[in-house]
């Protein structure tokens, strides 16, 4: 492998050119430090500041493209196949004015000065920013990956591969995942947690549905929805806790009543049971009054023999 690259300041390896602090695709620099490369981008409009390339293509337009211009390929494979050939000939061609050919220049100088390929390949990787989430996840391609609570409301880099997601911020690496494809799903490592949810890390939504649905079917109702409800589950496990602790203070008879008259009024909330349950509300029916229908006759009802 070479130790330097000079290449055009091409959006895929430069992002923002500039004569003295080119800002390299991340990318493309990711690969540059995987090949012990250094890239050193030639300035704009300054082709001779790469001109042994650009020599080069000159001659692969001769000798190669040209020979080729009347010539009609009906696959990729043979345009290939065909351009090797004509490659090797070129290479094998003798110098005009100097001993050799650029085939024999090449193992006489520049193959012993080559450093040998790293022991694993190149993982190509993309690279994204994103903000960390009041809940320390961010998400990428529609999955949440917790990072360390600290950085809540932070950007960070993040740099992914086929196989995993790395989180970095001001260029240490904060978080590492196996990188799921899970849409809507969330990735959380325990040590990411802030304290107070940390002790809820043993629960599970499955456990906290079994417990609900010893006091009836209303109440595991209740913790199903409220546990869907939330981007993440453990964002509920404290409201369900709670809920169920009521059982505790008012018996599992009415924490059930509670809990179907909150279903009915759509307000599953742990306040909102709680409110039913002190003020009785749940010893009430369940079944909405009839209001009496609007009387035909009276003084504020002018009747259709108004508008004629």
């Amino acid at each position: 492998m070479t130790e330097l690259l000079v290449p055009d300041n091409l959006k895929s390896g430069v992002k923002t050119p500039h004569r003295y602090e080119p800002d390299m695709n991340p990318t493309y620099n990711d690969m540059a430090q995987h090949y012990g490369v250094a890239v050193i981008p030639a300035r704009v409009r300054r082709p001779k500041d790469k001109a042994k390339a650009e020599v080069g293509v000159q001659i692969v337009e001769r000798w190669i493209l040209a020979a080729l211009r009347h010539h009609t390929f009906f696959s990729l494979h043979q345009l290939n196949r065909r351009i090797a050939e004509l490659l090797v000939h070129l290479n094998n061609r003798p110098f005009r004015k100097l001993p050799g050919s650029r085939r024999s220049q090449f193992d006489a100088l520049d193959r012993p000065a080559l450093k040998p390929l790293p022991a694993n390949p190149y993982t190509y990787a993309d690279w994204k920013k994103a903000r960390v989430n009041i809940d320390y996840h961010v998400e990428v391609d529609k999955h949440y990956y917790s990072v360390p609570y600290g950085l809540v409301k932070q950007e960070i880099d993040v740099r992914l591969t086929v196989n995993t997601v790395e989180c970095f911020y001001r260029n240490q690496r904060v978080a590492s995942h196996t990188r799921s494809y899970r849409v809507g799903h969330h990735t959380t490592q325990r040590g990411h947690m802030p304290e107070s949810h940390r002790q809820y890390g043993d629960w599970s939504p499955e456990r906290l549905v079994r417990w609900a649905r010893q006091y009836g079917s209303s109440t595991a109702e209740v913790v199903t929805r409220i546990l869907q409800a939330r981007r993440h589950p453990e964002q509920g496990y404290r409201s369900c806790l709670g809920i169920l602790r009521l059982e505790k203070t008012y018996g599992p008879d009415r924490l059930e009543a509670a809990c179907q008259r909150a279903l009915l009024l759509g307000t599953l909330r742990y306040k909102s049971i709680e409110s039913i349950l002190k003020h009785g509300l749940d010893q009430q029916p369940n079944t909405p009054e009839i209001e009496s229908p609007i009387p035909d006759d009276h003084d504020n009802i002018r009747g259709p023999s108004y508008y004629h």
